[in-house]
């Protein structure tokens, strides 16, 4: 009991460390620098509105979130630049937000994919490349499907991502944990499914399956093809 109390304690201490050092970074003039502030700038996925199976409120809920990992990850750049330039590299907040970089930097990069891969009304081309290939590799494009929709479907908070493995040229469904535990590395992803809770609790509660239902009908998958 004592070591859970002290993870947790870690944890949160962590947590609030980040946070602070955040909106330090938004308010405090930055250090002159020499590397240019960081630019990311959130993309604009309004034309989803209107997806069947996916409310208003849920979908513009879901870019707030998304836009939020877009600031945060400029602020954490930009700290960590001025940081560095103060000569402040080696110290407890430069770790901590360097450990914090990968978190919201995948976290904008998934979303963007999971996001420009819906809102399609077509179904696969079944004499695309993407769907030869996910028959060859998993013997049917529906055995490819029921394995996807497994890995979308474990317990816990993270997405389901559909690889291609330039090295192998093997085509791997995996679950990402969170948005920086899991991604193999050099991968591309060619298919993207959020199963954070943020993405489908408010349409389907805890009904999982459904929402999965509802992202397979409305994957754009000429998206999907241009990626593999």
């Amino acid at each position: 009991m004592k070591r859970v109390i002290y993870t947790l304690v870690v944890l949160l201490g962590s947590a609030l460390l980040t946070f602070a050092v955040i909106t330090q970074a938004e308010e405090k003039p930055q250090t002159e620098s020499a590397l240019p502030a960081a630019s990311m700038q959130a993309k604009d996925f309004s034309h989803l509105i209107g997806m069947h199976g996916f409310s208003d409120t849920l979908l513009n809920d879901h870019f707030k979130l998304y836009q939020g990992y877009v600031k945060n990850t400029n602020a954490i750049l930009d700290r960590l630049d001025a940081m560095l330039s103060e000569n402040r590299s080696r110290t407890v907040e430069y770790a901590e937000l360097e450990r914090r970089l990968s978190w919201e930097f995948d976290g904008m990069l998934l979303h963007e994919y999971y996001f420009e891969n819906m809102g399609g009304k077509e179904p696969v081309d079944v004499k695309s490349a993407l769907y030869k290939k996910i028959a060859e590799e998993f013997g049917t494009f529906d055995r490819w499907k029921e394995d996807f929709i497994s890995t979308g479907s474990m317990r816990g908070i993270g997405w389901a991502v559909l690889y291609w493995e330039p090295r192998t040229g093997k085509l791997i469904n995996t679950w990402v944990d969170e948005h920086d535990k899991g991604n193999i590395v050099a991968a591309k992803p060619i298919l993207v499914m959020d199963v954070f809770e943020h993405a489908y609790m408010t349409d389907y509660r805890l009904d999982r399956a459904k929402y999965i239902e509802a992202f397979f009908k409305n994957i754009d998958w000429k998206t999907v093809q241009d990626r593999f």
